[in-house]
């Protein structure tokens, strides 16, 4: 009875504890060679390139939306930088990768503009992870520095230019579901409510008490605004607070409207928060530093771990970037089902650790 989780809090914590033993088995225990995570990763980007598509096709046909960009969006930014990674190791080693990297910029460009008229938050995710993933790239092959303003600029006018052509979309279509402006009038009119919310009931740990939907009946602390899957509660049977039908929209005063620091400060109160925060700092420069070994091992003629260097690359980019865009502009990147991608992402960053410590 111990284990059983008594809140939302609790019941992510085990989660997050139970997926991270499981990942440092699977990337100890499964022979990752170069040729096997780039079969994947390819694999990976076909799947959720046809995903994304099917979802905005049921858009457009008006059988709604599973909007799996939310969910899956950091997984396909993690297929696409690992196959990059990949070939560029491949291209170094002499083998000619034409076809394949002719593949995965298809590939690129089809997830961009799936995924992009699917949700803007994606959009502003999958950019910016581009952006990361070629900066740390350049990084592990010692090539002229990535970031120079040029490039900055293109990358800025890309953003820029999808969110016009989204616009463009929108007025011409009808369908005002594609309009990033939609989305910025809602947050012009609902943030500042939801600020103050949070401001003014945020505890060091958790919220007070009756400031919830939930009023008096409210516990205080993992009132169910920050949560694993629906599914993953109901399955075990867990009497915890949910949001779920019409009361979903009485969980975007949170989830929808505030970035994740605000999102976990109220629900989990602002020593959860600092930690959030610093876990995800201390998680990239673990990252960064394995990375660095990781290098220094290919440089020395050991192939050994190739496959698990551009995996690290690929989990690295898709874990900072889902923790920049969740933290500091939208909520829900960490929330939900997404916040179980979150917690793989990181799993697979920390699972190298063992891999070193056991290869010293």
């Amino acid at each position: 009875m111990a284990f059983i989780a008594q809140n939302h809090f609790q019941f992510i914590l085990e989660i997050a504890a139970i997926i991270f033993a499981s990942m440092i088995f699977i990337i100890n225990l499964v022979p990752l060679s170069l040729s096997i995570v780039t079969f994947l990763s390819l694999f990976l980007a076909i799947v959720f390139t046809l995903l994304f598509a099917a979802d905005i096709g049921l858009l457009f046909l008006s059988f709604g939306q599973h909007e799996f960009t939310h969910t899956f969006g950091p997984i396909a930014l993690l297929a696409i930088i690992t196959a990059l990674a990949s070939l560029k190791i491949m291209e170094r080693s002499g083998v000619n990768v034409q076809g394949l990297k002719r593949l995965v910029y298809i590939l690129l460009a089809l997830i961009t503009l799936f995924g992009g008229m699917m949700h803007r938050s994606f959009l502003i995710l999958w950019i910016l992870g581009l952006f990361i993933g070629y900066l740390i790239i350049s990084k592990s092959f010692r090539e002229k520095s990535f970031l120079t303003i040029k490039r900055v600029f293109i990358f800025l006018g890309l953003g820029v230019a999808a969110f016009g052509l989204m616009e463009l979309l929108a007025k011409v279509s009808g369908m005002q579901v594609f309009s990033p402006m939609l989305r910025i009038s809602r947050l012009e009119n609902n943030s500042l409510s939801s600020i103050q919310m949070v401001l003014h009931n945020t505890n060091l740990i958790g919220h007070v008490q009756n400031s919830s939907y939930w009023g008096s009946q409210g516990l205080g602390f993992a009132d169910g605004y920050i949560s694993l899957p629906m599914q993953f509660i109901l399955l075990f049977g867990l009497p915890f607070p949910m949001f779920f039908g019409l009361l979903v929209s009485k969980k975007d005063i949170i989830d929808y409207m505030l970035p994740g620091t605000f999102g976990y400060a109220y629900d989990f109160g602002y020593l959860t928060m600092i930690a959030l925060v610093a876990f995800v700092v201390i998680t990239l420069i673990v990252g960064l530093k394995i990375l660095q070994k990781y290098r220094d091992k290919r440089e020395r003629k050991n192939k050994k771990y190739l496959g698990k260097e551009v995996l690290l690359i690929g989990s690295l980019t898709a874990f900072t970037t889902q923790a920049l865009i969740g933290l500091f502009i939208f909520n829900r990147t960490i929330n939900g089902t997404a916040l179980l991608t979150f917690i793989v992402l990181a799993s697979l960053v920390w699972g190298n650790v063992v891999t070193l410590k056991r290869s010293n």
